[in-house]
């Protein structure tokens, strides 16, 4: 038994994020490309490619904190957010659920580093109605994440929250230090989790490490894996439904009158949410995947004429079905 455990173990740990390059803006060479993953990498772990076109993870450097996902615009890394919101959601049925930090010392389900949360997580913890506490440990010394990651999981909740004003009910959300008192907090092990084995300080440990596997590669033959795990849930998270007339903060693009039917912004988004049709008649239509988009505004930097500005609120009905946001009877 003890040798099927520490199998498994070796499936777990903290693997490198999943990379979709097609998702990268510097892949898709928008206008000002991108570098935020490098520039918020506490350890060197991220470097941009030689030509400046793409990027490159050194597994020896990264220590999994996810902090590089919270921050990533496009979805081009991520993490698999189906157990910690399994987790999130089990926990929620006894009454609150807890996410804390490896370096805390607190008990109950442990991740890398908070990093790792981001607004789907808190998200759908307000959908599902669970208070949620997030447990950090001394973050000014930790040699996983970096000294300001309360301050960065303080604006994941706002963002959060920001996203379900629509709703009426936000997460309940505390980010907070751990305390001598979390160290007996009580460990719940879902039916659905998993457990793995550490040794430390020379004696075994059984910690409450919520399992993950590295993602398998996108396959960007399917539509629906174009959009990332964040934003799908961040649109699943719009629960209670918004009223019909309720503003959902979503930043998206729109198009005015200026466009001069280019392909520019359907070639550089990110997730594909604006597609460009060829009309047999002559004359093109973009279409918008509000859901899709992630608001990285790529199409707006790099739109030639500058036709193209961010809407930060839709109605919840654009959400259902593509938007025709440009239709024009001349092609560039």
């Amino acid at each position: 038994m003890l040798e099927g455990v520490l199998n498994r173990l070796g499936e777990y740990g903290n693997p490198l994020p999943r990379f979709a390059a097609p998702r990268c803006l510097l892949e898709r060479q928008a206008v000002g490309g991108c570098d935020a993953c490098h520039t918020t990498c506490p350890h060197g772990a991220i470097q941009l490619g030689p030509l400046g076109n793409s990027i490159q993870i050194d597994p020896a450097l990264c220590t999994g904190c996810g902090l590089c996902v919270q921050v990533c615009p496009s979805g081009a890394l991520e993490y698999d957010l189906t157990p910690t919101l399994q987790t999130v959601r089990d926990a929620g049925q006894a009454g609150e659920a807890t996410l804390t930090c490896s370096q805390s010392g607190a008990g109950g389900p442990t991740l890398p580093c908070l990093g790792r949360v981001t607004p789907a997580v808190v998200a759908a913890a307000g959908a599902w109605g669970t208070p949620l506490t997030l447990i950090h440990g001394g973050c000014s010394v930790c040699p996983v994440g970096a000294p300001d990651v309360p301050g960065r999981v303080e604006r994941v909740v706002e963002e959060a929250n920001h996203l379900r004003e629509a709703t009426g009910r936000p997460a309940e959300a505390t980010v907070r230090p751990a305390t001598p008192e979390d160290q007996d907090r009580a460990v719940r092990v879902s039916r659905r989790g998993a457990f793995a084995t550490f040794l430390r300080a020379g004696r075994q440990q059984v910690a409450q490490a919520i399992p993950e596997r590295p993602l398998p590669f996108v396959d960007w033959s399917v539509p629906g894996e174009r959009t990332p795990e964040e934003w799908r849930w961040r649109a699943r998270s719009l629960k209670p439904d918004p009223a019909p007339d309720a503003g959902v903060f979503w930043p998206a693009p729109l198009v005015d009158d200026s466009c001069i039917d280019c392909p520019v912004c359907s070639n550089v988004c990110p997730t594909e949410a604006i597609t460009r049709e060829l009309k047999p008649e002559g004359g093109v239509r973009l279409l918008l995947n509000l859901s899709a988009c992630t608001g990285c505004m790529a199409c707006v930097r790099s739109c030639p004429p500058d036709a193209m500005h961010p809407q930060e609120e839709w109605l919840p009905a654009a959400f259902h079905a593509p938007i025709l946001i440009r239709e024009s009877d001349s092609v560039m």
